[in-house]
C-alpha cells in the first residue's frame, strides 16, 4: 500500500505521519489489495478536515470527516472507510457465491 499525505494549510509533522500510517494499516487488516491512498488534511480556523481517496481492485473509495481536532477527523475519516471496504468485500464475496 503506497500512501501520499499532503497538508493544505497545515504542515505534515512526522507525528501526523505516523498517525496517518497507524490507522490505515488498520484498514490492510479487512482488506489486503488496496493500492494507493491519497490523503489530504486541511485546517481552515476551527474546522479540521481530513480526506482519502483509496484505489482498490475493482473500484476507488472516498472520505471525508471535519472535526475540530485533526486527529479526531483523521480517524473518523479511517472508519468511514473501513466500513465502504468491509460493504465492498462483502458485495465481492456475495458476487463470487452467486448469492
Amino acid at each position: 500500500m503506497q500512501v501520499n499525505i499532503s497538508g493544505h494549510h497545515v504542515e505534515v509533522t512526522e507525528a501526523l505521519h505516523e498517525f496517518v500510517n497507524a490507522r490505515l494499516e488498520k484498514l490492510q487488516r479487512h482488506y489486503d489489495q488496496i493500492g494507493n491512498v491519497q490523503v489530504t488534511l486541511t485546517v481552515e480556523k476551527l474546522r479540521q478536515k481530513a480526506e482519502a481517496s483509496i484505489n482498490i481492485k475493482g473500484a476507488q473509495l472516498h472520505a471525508e470527516a471535519v472535526d475540530e481536532d485533526l486527529y479526531t477527523s483523521i480517524d473518523q475519516m479511517t472508519d468511514k472507510l473501513d466500513r465502504q471496504l468491509l460493504k465492498h468485500k462483502e458485495k465481492a464475496v456475495a458476487r463470487a457465491h452467486g448469492n
